[in-house]
Order: structure tokens, then C-alpha cells, then sequence
């Protein structure tokens, strides 16, 4: 794997190394080894923390240009594009409603359903978790095991800066319809987004279950039922509200997720 990271780094300061089909090949072998899910774009580590690895986006990024336009056609549509469509779902028991899409060099684990949604190039999605109605998940996001994505939820991708980190959706979270999570926020564990939560990397994330606010930014915490909010800004105009996220309580440790998450909703009277 060493020898492929470097081949990828050298090819990523020199393009002209595009034109050599041993480093045509090895990019090639990096986007098969995503779509296995034998690679990927960040990956959790053994204390919690997530490694973000920049060289697999690059391989990702390289491969649109060694790529050539073509007519791809799944009948009775047809696209032009340069990275094909993923196929043999049957053989990995993910359940494909029309017109779901998936990219070739996305990861689907078994049991993953997608209703008519798209999933792009480098993202991985955990087994048992729903890609609803109209949700997008960008590319390089990795959402966890048993997670569900309402529909119209917005995930935003992340190639360039290649430092940047991909959007994180841990494992059974559930995302309430039309929330956009980009710009590498990362949802803990079990966490709950109700409809329409907007987070991006400067977003004010307000706890206010406590006697003073605690202000988090880029993160929610494990378990957090989270609503959309407002505070009040001042400008050289005046004052205004800017919209942030309120976290109005914790989901509750609970071996039945299922009805912990019910639990959560009708305590916190959460729209979804």
C-alpha cells in the first residue's frame, strides 16, 4: 500500500505522470479498492478519532482527468459523464429503489436502502442505514451503520483542499428531513437532527440544556437532539438573527435504538 501512496503523491505534484499507464493503473486500482470498500477517504480509529486520508481524495481527484466522456445508459435514461454507474447490487444485498444512484468508487454495505437518491464518488455508507427520498450524500462522506437519511437531507462532499475533512455521520444517527450537514461537520453517535438543522464548520451548536449555554462548533455530541435555533447578532446595521442549532437534550442510552429514537422524538416534540 505504501508503494500506491507514493506512486499517487508523485502523481499528484507532477501530472504529467497522468500519461504513464503504470500510474494510470494504479489510480484506477485505488478508485476499485473505494468502491470495495477496501479503502477509504477517513476511517475511525481504535480511540474514537477519525484519520482523514488526503492521499485516497487525491486518487479520487486524478481520476476525472485519466477519465474520458461516455455515454452510459440505463434504459430508458441516458447520461454522459466520465465515472460510470455502480452496479451488481444484488451481489452486495443493497436494495436499489428507482431512481436511486450510486457512483462507481462509493461503498455500500450489505443491507443499505436507497429510495431515489444519489451517493457519489468516495463515500462510504454503513450497513442498515437508509438513503431516503431526494437525500444526497457528497463525496468522500462516510455515514455510519444503521443511520437514516431523510429525505431531502443534503451531505455535502468535500475533494478540495484535500486537507479538508469529509462530513462524518457516526453510527445510528438520524437525520430529520431537509438538514444539510457539510464542511466536515462530524454527528457523533445516536444523535438526533430534527428537520431542517443547517450545520456547517462555523455554525454556533448551542447546548442549552444546562444553566449556561455551551457553544460547539463543527461537532454534536454523541446521543444530542438537536433542533434549528436563532441568536441575535449585532452588525453596523443592527441587531439580527442568525440561525444556529440548539441541542434541547440527550437520546437515551438505550440497547433498543429503534425506541430510543421514538422516545427522543415525542419527548422533545422533534419534527422530522
Amino acid at each position: 500500500m505504501s508503494t500506491i501512496q507514493q506512486q499517487i503523491e508523485q502523481a499528484w505534484e507532477d501530472r504529467s505522470l497522468l500519461e504513464t499507464e503504470s500510474v494510470r493503473n494504479t489510480i484506477e486500482s485505488v478508485i476499485d479498492r473505494l468502491d470495495r470498500g477496501e479503502l477509504r477517504c477517513a476511517e475511525p480509529l481504535a480511540d474514537g478519532s477519525w484519520q482523514v486520508n488526503e492521499w485516497v481524495k487525491k486518487a479520487v481527484i486524478l481520476y476525472f482527468p485519466i477519465r474520458k466522456m461516455e455515454v452510459i445508459e440505463a434504459h430508458p435514461f441516458v447520461f454522459h459523464d466520465k465515472i460510470p454507474l455502480k452496479t451488481n447490487y444484488e451481489e452486495l444485498g443493497v436494495r436499489v429503489v428507482p431512481h436511486a444512484i450510486a457512483r462507481y468508487g462509493a461503498f455500500l454495505e450489505r443491507g443499505v436502502i436507497m429510495m431515489p437518491s444519489y451517493v457519489n464518488i468516495g463515500a462510504w455508507v454503513g450497513a442498515g442505514s437508509m438513503v431516503d427520498t431526494w437525500a444526497t450524500v457528497g463525496s468522500c462522506a462516510q455515514i455510519g451503520r444503521g443511520v437514516h437519511l431523510s429525505g431531502g437531507v443534503g451531505i455535502g462532499g468535500v475533494l478540495e483542499p484535500v486537507q479538508a475533512s469529509p462530513v462524518i455521520i457516526e453510527d445510528g444517527c438520524f437525520i430529520g428531513s431537509r438538514c444539510i450537514v457539510v464542511e466536515g461537520v462530524h454527528v457523533e453517535k445516536e444523535a438526533v437532527l430534527g428537520a431542517n438543522v443547517v450545520l456547517t464548520k462555523s455554525t454556533h451548536i448551542i447546548d442549552v440544556t444546562g444553566p449556561e449555554p455551551v457553544t460547539h462548533r463543527g461537532r454534536v455530541p454523541a446521543r444530542s437532539v438537536v433542533i434549528p435555533g436563532a441568536y441575535t447578532k449585532s452588525f453596523p446595521a443592527g441587531d439580527y438573527q442568525v440561525s444556529c442549532a440548539l441541542i434541547i437534550g440527550q437520546r437515551k442510552a438505550s440497547t433498543d435504538l429503534k425506541t430510543s429514537l421514538n422516545d427522543a422524538l415525542r419527548e422533545y416534540d422533534v419534527a422530522v
